[in-house]
């Protein structure tokens, strides 16, 4: 009897193991049914009924579930236009009622269905949210206070509903929140304080609501990339954010003043929209030239001050809109030359190059007028102390002549004696972000954070290889595929599984080197992503079996199949060389990459012994800096005993340690003078005396300048890009450090020179063909 009682036992535990499971899929299928019915059977879920299995469903663009373990964790509803309001019977509660029978919900995405009413607190009951987006809805009312316990949200995305009131003071409880976006609603009211603390932030979209005051303090936010504030009544002071921002949009509120010093270090701005605000003061020329600036729009403000001609321009800015503003002057040849770019001046105060007025412009005289009432020069904090009077007429008797003097002696003073002060910019990320978003980017948090570290170099992100992977690259480091051996170890050519090519670094470690100096290597050698750098792909560790310390460090980088700069500057390949406007911008390229090293990352790297034959070309012929051959982290190198691996070229002068970045510019003449002779400079003694005789043709005519220049180029280049080079090659080239140039000055003469350049010679061949261009492999 007890035997059959025992048998009786595991079969009805049996049974009750086995019906558990389709016992919770049948409640989940019954609730996603009952969901269907509630939502008045929408076509996108016309294929739903008893007979679907909901966790093995063909997933589409419009609707989606996704299990784990049989359990419901994502779901996805989207209609491709905005529904009308659902019928009046709806009800909301009901609705969310349903959803919290799905606890394990991580994804909600509820889109374009017609919802309508108040949203309910009972949301705070799917405790597992990571992204919710209730977008192109008809929600009302107010943002319940309780969707600020959903502690594991990282994408919130209410736009286009009806939500009134204030944002939830408590948003910043949301501390793992990397999405914000809350457009086209009626939101009112100052914004919560709490924002400023949400430090993994990336997307902060408020635009097109009623919302005033002043944009909380965003710098915590280190990795904000896209801020959109258009359509309200923000303001007075411009926000602020780190340098690590793409996208500011800020037109159609009431911002004032000017703006803020600091954009100058924001190397990764692309999009700067503050049309139909109120911002008055000079307008800041620079920005046109910002390394990454596509978008500029300044339309409708009250910025004062002159334009000339020779202003440099970043080459891939795409629109302007400069109208309806106090600007006088002419218009910079960079916005005119080049049919590519969209450009708006209306309504200023602009000449033509013949001194003609334009018929879309205002006279000079309704500019100045106006520059004096909006106070075109900041007045001085006297404390009270100083005579208003005095000031207005300083004013009115001064400052058309004034301006037109200092504009005028500013500009040549930049040109020819360039800026004598080094001011070093505030580091921008190691990782450039992504230069768009899609819809899916910008609701989905885990696709933001993944879009940040792919950056826009065109490089896959930083990650660590297996030894196994190394080993197959390189056909187990056979010698055919060793590239050399110098003192930073030996270099071998591999070819991935995804069929690229790398080069893959190997150094031999000692067992007392520590982990320590490891970690801070890796740590840095992991910045090195740029697009004039080669960039550092990944690292691999090889161990000691007996201790497992470190026997072997390999770092991959890009491979660059077109070789040096001095290869194709010497004519060595089947005596082919660059163009001259090719080798203006392969020095552009190259202060690029030293920028980025002097102030793009955190330590500072100073090369401080840069030669031509550490710039490699690309399969593009873009110039890059070989991240190998650099001097990392070399006091602590040093403290480690690894000096064997990083030597530093140390000059006797100890200007070169004192100021090192000063040591990189005249490097960087060295390399600029040899791409202007177009033979190599071997020896310290050459260098010398070609950099004599060069300095002194300098004070000669051009055609004194002309004779050295590389017989290959010399028909070619334009005699002002040519003086403009070699002033700034000689200047790089001075004894003292502190009277050489900053690299900011480097790079705005060494983009002057191509601008002039491709203006004069637009028609220039290029001696390299496409197939030519094409990446090495052997």
């Amino acid at each position: 009897m007890s035997q059959i009682l025992v048998v009786v036992l595991l079969a009805v535990l049996f049974v009750q193991i086995h019906c558990s499971k389709p016992h919770n899929n049948a409640t989940q299928e019954q609730t996603l049914l009952e969901i269907q019915h509630l939502l008045y059977y929408p076509v996108v879920l016309k294929s739903w009924n008893n007979a679907t299995d909901f966790c093995n469903t063909v997933q589409s663009t419009y609707v989606t579930v996704v299990c784990y373990e049989d359990v419901v964790t994502q779901l996805h509803i989207i209609n491709t236009d905005k529904s009308p309001p659902l019928p009046e019977d709806f009800s909301v509660d009901a609705f969310f009622a349903a959803l919290v029978k799905l606890p394990s919900l991580k994804v909600l995405k509820l889109v374009s269905l017609g919802l309508w009413g108040g949203l309910p607190a009972t949301i705070s009951q799917l405790s597992s949210l990571e992204i919710l987006n209730v977008s192109s809805n008809h929600f009302t009312g107010t943002i319940q206070p309780e969707i600020t316990s959903l502690t594991d949200l990282q994408s919130l995305v209410l736009d286009d509903n009806n939500f009134t009131g204030w944002i939830p003071a408590r948003i910043g409880f949301l501390s793992r929140l990397s999405v914000l976006s809350l457009k086209n609603n009626m939101l009112s009211g100052l914004l919560p304080e709490s924002l400023g603390s949400l430090v993994d932030l990336r997307v902060l979209g408020l635009s097109y609501n009623n919302l005033s005051g002043q944009v909380p303090d965003l710098r915590r936010s280190r990795n904000l990339q896209v801020l959109e504030l258009e359509g309200n009544s923000l303001g007075p002071e411009f926000p602020r954010v780190t340098d690590r921002i793409i996208s500011i949009t800020l037109r159609d509120n009431k911002f004032t003043a000017g703006l803020p010093e600091e954009l100058r270090s924001f190397y990764q701005l692309k999009r700067l929209d503050i049309a139909s605000n109120r911002f008055t003061g000079p307008f800041p020329t620079w920005i046109l030239s910002l390394p990454s600036i596509n978008y500029l729009d300044i339309e409708g403000n009250r910025f004062t001050g002159m334009l000339f001609e020779d202003l440099a321009c970043n080459p891939e800015l795409e629109f302007v809109d400069l109208s309806a503003n106090l600007l006088t002057g002419k218009l910079p040849n960079c916005l005119v030359s080049s049919k590519a770019r969209n450009v708006v001046y209306d309504g200023n105060c602009l000449t033509t190059n013949n001194g003609n007025e334009i018929k879309s412009q205002k006279p000079i005289s309704f500019c100045s007028n106006q520059a004096l009432a909006v106070g075109i020069i900041p007045r001085p904090h006297r404390d009270g102390k100083g005579s208003k009077v005095a000031l207005v007429f300083g004013l009115t008797g001064g400052i058309i002549g004034g301006l037109v003097f200092v504009g005028v002696a500013f500009l040549i003073f930049r040109h020819v004696h360039g800026k004598k002060a080094v001011k070093m910019q505030p580091p921008v990320p190691e990782n450039a972000p992504a230069s768009s978003y899609t819809s899916k980017l910008l609701s989905d948090a885990r696709y933001v954070t993944r879009a940040m570290k792919l950056a826009t170099l065109g490089v896959p992100p930083y990650r660590t290889f297996s030894l196994e992977e190394l080993e197959e690259a390189t056909n187990g480091f056979n010698t055919s595929t060793f590239m050399g051996e110098g003192s930073h170890g030996q270099m071998y050519r591999g070819r991935l599984r995804d069929g690229s090519y790398v080069a893959i670094q190997c150094l031999k470690m000692k067992r007392n080197h520590n982990t320590q100096w490891f970690t801070r290597h890796i740590e840095l050698i992991s910045k090195l992503r740029h697009q004039h750098l080669v960039s550092a792909l990944g690292h691999c560790f090889e161990f000691y079996l007996d201790d497992s310390s470190v026997s072997r460090l390999f770092l991959v980088f890009e491979y660059a199949p077109n070789g040096t700069l001095r290869d194709w500057i010497s004519g060595k390949n089947n005596g082919r060389s660059l163009s001259w406007s090719q080798r203006i911008a392969a020095a552009i390229g190259i202060v690029k990459g030293i920028q980025f090293l002097h102030s793009g990352i955190v330590p500072r790297l100073f090369s401080s012994n840069l030669k031509i034959t550490d710039v490699l070309l690309d399969q593009n012929f873009n110039a890059k800096i070989s991240c190998n051959n650099l001097s990392l982290l070399n006091s602590n190198i040093e403290k480690d005993g690894a000096q064997g691996y990083f030597n530093r070229f140390k000059e006797p002068n100890r200007a070169r340690v004192s100021n090192p970045e000063k040591v990189d510019v005249y490097d960087f003449g060295v390399i600029l003078l040899e791409i202007i002779l177009g033979k190599p400079l071997c020896t310290q003694k050459e260098i010398e005396s070609v950099k004599e005789q060069f300095q002194a043709r300098i004070t000669s005519d051009d055609a004194a300048i002309k004779e050295m220049v590389d017989p290959a180029v010399r028909d070619a280049c334009s005699d002002q890009s040519l003086t403009t080079i070699a002033e700034i090659c000689c200047r790089c080239l001075v004894n003292d450090p502190l009277e050489r140039p900053s690299v900011e000055d480097m790079l705005w003469n060494m983009q002057f020179a191509a601008q002039v350049q491709d203006a004069l010679h637009s028609s220039e061949g290029s001696p390299v063909s496409h197939s030519q261009r094409a990446i090495i492999q052997q």
